[in-house]
């Protein structure tokens, strides 16, 4: 059975299965049909999140193990839930390869091992490169032979039979790797690997007995009837995702399954045989109904101010690509190349064609126009490359072309690096709309587009998930709901933010409003999170410092601008000041866009926590433990017929989400069909409505301004002459034009089920 609605659980050692377990009986209380969970096969030694699997044959130890999946599952069934599992076909852990017996026994026995073809590695490179020794020349001195291995400080390595006499140096040139100085890795790296991330390895599921030990597993679960759907990690890393997922639904054909692939806006998925996406696309969507798009200028006025740059958001994000494609990624680049010796140019012309690559990624021969638009514009960038962009673009057409199926892996990679891990740190004029699977150049979205992709949903993609936090996501959704104010008062916020900036000066003015605005949005909040969130902020975006050659004066000067909001008296009154005046609207904004992604077409997850107010910056900020007890305690309340406030309690979230949820699971057939619903009246375009088959769904959008003008004055909606009952409230109502006003009386958001005649 498909699910109605899913709650997603970070599922690590700090809360293992058991504890997990022990939330079957309130999420079932909560209203979802199914419990979704982070990455449940063995992960690294220490893994805070489960996507660096090294045994995928067994579920974590640090989790609780098998048995711990058994009292869940038995939890689960008690409480009526199934469970969604996220899987991760991509890649493998190897920074211990100790922990992962494939890997240490193709690093012991080299192209011999009967796992060889577990990895994608080029054995036509010579022995497997591993970047870990200190950037020293004189780094292998430090190898010690012990207990028949190969030690460097504390990691570990195995040794090839019969390699095991004379220095450890001596023993070190005999295996099938090489240990070399960790900053060769980004340019010289001889596997494929996740992003840049050098610890995990490409793994080669287009093999059928790779897919079929990395998938054994969990496809166990699923025959017993402990699985009923599958989040699937990173599908653009592979080297043919229609494939491995034809593949998937074969082995698995009831399964829900739902594919972590990022769509541009305006992009199409390919046809697979899949529910939908995880919903990036519904998120970019949602947020930016909320967001006053008339005052677009006003932010592009402050950018230009605060920052001095010019740049568009297309040149950032192509010289970003292009660096990242260049350098981090360099040896993916280089292994590219050298399947195209013919082509004087084709390093620098793989690299401008990845820059220019509007999507992810295509799969050809779907999306084949995407290549031809990045020709086009590498062309008009680069006049002089144009013989190599023609002889390389013919290649790259053809899918049957190894140049063509790898650089499809790259290109994801590249965008990934380049725009969310850098330019959405450097590009700050309004950054709730910095968001994966978003374009910041796209200030807002209008009512009328709102209801053209959700139609386009409802019609192609019904079942897929939505959502509005995800462990990925740069900042969680009440971040951005309060955020999204900001686009009502464009005078107020940079009356404020052009003084705060000139009282607490940062070299890098850009990244220092970004820090602003990740301050007002999840206000208050402790010192050392924002202080964390700041130093990664500036690493990622890798202006002012970076991860690989940290700056300590530019950090130096960060943190003392980060101290300041919280050690100078008038500067923290002014923040909490402004704060305030911002936050009943962000509650207006926070409880409309949740109750657009739980009602609209598809099925809604909650992110752990999110069903109060959670203001999460990017992770780890994001897996903070949650406060389960008072999440039990006001469900309790709001059952026992408490009408919460809007207030700090975020009770009033907690109301929207369980009865939608609820809602959702017990009668499904109300929300079969989507129709766009408008009001009338002069101010009715603060209302956002539509009908799903039964039950009519109403949010307030700019709230600001509707009290501006004084609030709902007489606007209405016409309905067919039934009786309604609001959900939240108990209230009947009857006749075919409703007063807003009398709707939205207690909250900025309402739904109406039709009474049955």
């Amino acid at each position: 059975m498909h699910p109605s609605g899913t709650y997603r659980v970070q599922i690590r050692p700090e809360f293992p299965l058991k504890a997990t377990a022990e939330l079957a009986d309130y999420l079932a209380d909560l209203g979802v049909s199914h419990l979704y969970t982070a990455p449940l096969l063995t992960a690294a030694p220490g893994s805070e999140h489960g996507y660096d699997v090294v045994d995928h044959s067994q579920v974590s130890p640090a989790l609780g193990g098998e048995e711990g999946r058994v009292a869940l599952k038995a939890a689960l069934d008690a409480a009526g839930l199934g469970l969604v599992v996220d899987i991760v076909p991509n890649h493998a852990g190897v920074a211990v390869p100790a922990a992962n017996p494939t890997w240490w026994d193709v690093l012991k026995n080299g192209k011999d091992s009967a796992y060889a073809k577990f990895y994608d590695i080029d054995w036509d490179r010579g022995r497997v490169l591993i970047p870990v020794l200190a950037d020293d020349p004189d780094a292998l001195d430090e190898l010690r032979v012990e207990d028949g291995e190969l030690h460097y400080y504390d990691k570990r390595y195995p040794i090839a039979e019969g390699t095991g006499e004379g220095s450890a140096r001596e023993v070190h040139d005999r295996q099938h790797y090489e240990l070399v100085n960790w900053t060769r890795g980004d340019a010289e790296l001889t596997y494929r690997r996740f992003f840049a991330i050098v610890d995990l390895a490409g793994l080669r599921v287009e093999d059928p007995e790779v897919f079929e030990a990395t998938h054994k597993e969990f496809l166990r679960w699923y025959a017993e009837g402990a699985v009923q759907g599958l989040r699937v990690d990173h599908p653009d890393g592979l080297r043919d995702p229609g494939e491995y997922l034809r593949r998937l639904h074969e082995a698995a054909p009831d399964a829900w399954l739902v594919v972590e692939k990022i769509l541009e806006p305006g992009e199409e998925m390919p046809d697979w045989p899949v529910a939908g996406t995880t919903g990036y696309d519904a998120l970019a969507e949602v947020g930016g109904v909320f967001v006053d798009s008339t005052t677009e200028r006003f932010f592009d006025t402050l950018d230009h101010h605060l920052t001095g740059g010019d740049t568009s958001w297309q040149n950032l994000v192509h010289d970003c690509k292009y660096h990242l494609a260049t350098t981090q990624l360099a040896a993916e680049l280089a292994r590219m190349a050298r399947l195209a010796p013919e082509i004087e140019a084709a390093e620098r012309g793989l690299a401008e064609l990845a820059a220019c690559f509007p999507v992810y990624r295509s799969y050809l021969p779907f999306g084949s126009r995407h290549l031809a638009k990045a020709r086009a514009e590498a062309g008009r960038r680069r006049p002089g490359l144009i013989p190599a962009l023609d002889q390389l673009t013919a290649r790259l057409r053809n899918s049957g072309d190894e140049l063509a199926v790898r650089f499809q892996q790259y290109t994801g990679a590249v965008m990934a690096k380049g725009v969310e891990d850098t330019a959405f740190y450097r590009y700050t004029r309004f950054t709730a709309r910095n968001e994966v699977g978003n374009d910041p150049a796209k200030f807002g979205v209008t009512t009328d587009e709102f209801h053209d992709s959700t139609t386009e949903r409802q019609r192609r993609w019904p079942e897929g998930m939505t959502s509005l936090s995800t462990h990925d996501t740069k900042r969680s959704e009440d971040v951005r709901a309060r955020l999204t104010v900001l686009s009502e008062l464009p005078g107020d916020w940079t009356e404020v933010v052009r003084r705060w900036v000139r009282i607490n000066p940062l070299p890098d003015p850009a990244l220092a409003h970004l820090i602003w605005q990740a301050a007002v949005g999840a206000w208050p909040l402790e010192r050392e999170r924002l202080q964390a969130y700041a130093l990664k902020a500036a690493r990622e975006g890798a202006v002012g410092t970076s991860w690989t050659s940290p700056n300590e004066n530019f950090e130096t000067a960060l943190r003392e601008m980060v101290d300041k909001m919280y050690d100078d008296p008038a500067l923290n009154a002014e923040i909490t000041g402004f704060v305030e005046s911002i936050t009943g609207p962000g509650w207006s904004n926070s409880l409309g866009q949740k109750l657009v992604q739980l009602t609209m077409p598809g099925v809604p997850d909650v992110y752990q926590g999110t069903e109060l107010w959670d203001f999460s910056l990017v992770d780890p900020d994001n897996r903070r433990p949650v406060d389960f007890a008072l999440r039990r305690e006001l469900l309790n309340r709001l059952d026992d017929g408490w009408q919460p406030p809007i207030d700090d309690s975020g009770a009033a979230k907690l109301l929207v989400t369980s009865r939608i949820l609820r809602l959702r699971r017990q009668r499904p057939e109300l929300f079969a069909s989507y129709k766009p619903l408008f009001a009338s009246g002069r101010v009715a375009e603060h209302v956002l409505a539509y009908d799903r088959g039964g039950v009519v769904a109403l949010a307030t959008r700019l709230p600001v301004g509707l009290s501006r003008h004084g609030g709902w004055h007489d606007t209405t909606l016409s309905l067919d002459g039934n009786t309604w009952t609001e959900v939240f409230t108990g209230t009947s109502f009857g006749g075919d034009r409703l007063a807003v006003a009398d709707l939205l009386h207690t909250y900025p958001v309402a739904l109406l089920v039709k009474e049955s005649q």
